[in-house]
This record gives structure tokens, sequence and C-alpha cells, in this order.
């Protein structure tokens, strides 16, 4: 689902269950060996997802390791993103001399938890969701909210090496599937990041790709 909202150029793998065939290499066990069960599937899958992704581009199955604050640790000249939930894992990767940075998240389509859309979101988010409530009643506005911030946060942390809280960035909404994330911090590289979302068979996902230059 998610290569639908992604340019030409990145390299989508996804599955919607955990398969006998995805295996960890050796490298990626120490992250996980402690793991409860489900912890260790979606982490497993997600990662053999990333290495057929990365074949799409040509590049040999590498162990995508853990960095500073979890981020995936791609081969040099490549950035990429990986994201999982109840039911849907999946990974997207592109040239570095395509992309200068790349989010993707996916959720659960269905409302946020009580009391995590009043964590994530900024008084003028809040009213910007009760007009596309009105306008669009059928799309869970506050999961995309929550994960297009999600995404927002993807793409920024590789690329600066910096904490990007809920409340530095602000968010607009198109119902056409598109969005666009007001950076708010000083010193950024990146004004904004203009994403595309979509919704349905009980998934809601967003993604962020950024041009080189």
């Amino acid at each position: 689902m998610i290569e639908r909202i992604l340019p030409a150029g990145v390299v989508t793998a996804s599955a919607y269950d955990d398969p006998a065939e995805a295996k960890l290499l050796p490298e990626e066990e120490p992250a996980v060996a402690r793991a409860v069960d489900k912890r260790r599937r979606e982490f497993t899958t997600v990662r053999w997802c990333a290495r057929r992704a990365l074949a799409g581009l040509g590049l040999p199955p590498v162990p995508i390791t853990r960095g500073d604050k979890g981020a995936p640790r791609w081969p040099d000249g490549v950035v990429g993103s990986m994201t999982h939930c109840d039911g849907y894992r999946a990974a997207a990767v592109a040239r570095a001399a395509d992309l200068a940075a790349l989010g993707i998240d996916a959720e659960p389509h269905g409302p946020l938890p009580d009391g995590v859309l009043e964590a994530v979101a900024r008084e003028e988010e809040l009213a910007m969701l009760d007009g596309l409530g009105r306008t669009a009643p059928g799309v869970h506005w506050d999961r995309l909210l929550f994960s297009a911030k999600e995404s927002v946060y993807k793409a920024w942390f590789p690329v600066t090496g910096r904490w990007l809280g809920f409340e530095d960035a602000s968010l607009t909404f198109d119902p056409g599937g598109t969005f666009r994330a007001a950076i708010l911090v000083g010193d950024s590289p990146f004004a904004s990041f203009d994403g595309r979302w979509a919704a349905g068979g009980g998934l809601a996902v967003t993604a962020i790709a950024v041009p080189a230059g």
C-alpha cells in the first residue's frame, strides 16, 4: 500500500503477515534477543522487507542494525525508512543521489486511543481536524495526523541527528491525499516537508520523500 504514495525511484517491499522465510542476520539478533515474540516477528519481517527493497536497487543483503535513537542504519549512499503495525510491515529505500530524506509510517485505520491526540496535536491542528471530520467523515484524521508526524520525524532525524517533538511540526492536510508539515524549530535544514497519505483496507499510511538538492 505504501508504494501508492511514493515517487518513482523509491523501491518498496511490504508484507501483511510474518512469512517463515523472513530471517534475521546475526548482526541484528542482539537487538531482539530478549524481545517478546510479537516484537521479534515485527523486527524480523520489516528487515526482510528492507533487504527485498535494497535488492530492487541492485544491492546485496546487509544487516539493518539500529543506530542512534533506534534509527535504522542503511548502506552508504542509501536513504530509507521502515514501518510496522498490526497486519502490515513495509520498507522503502532510494539512492541518496535522488532523495535527501525519506520517511514512511503505517497505522491501523481507526481512532487514536483516548488521550493520545491531545498529546500529539497542536491547537491549530485540532481545529483543522474538526473541519476535516465534517468534510470527510470516513477518514480517521486523528490517526493520520499521528502517522504523518511519525513520518516527519523519520525523515528529519537521519539528516539532523536531532530530536523533533510532536509540537515542533504543524501539519495541514488536503483531503485529496497530500499534507504539509511546517517545521517550527530554529536552525532547521528544512522549512517544511510535503507528504502524501492514503487510507483503506484497514490501514492509514503516510510518506515524505524529499528530493536531493
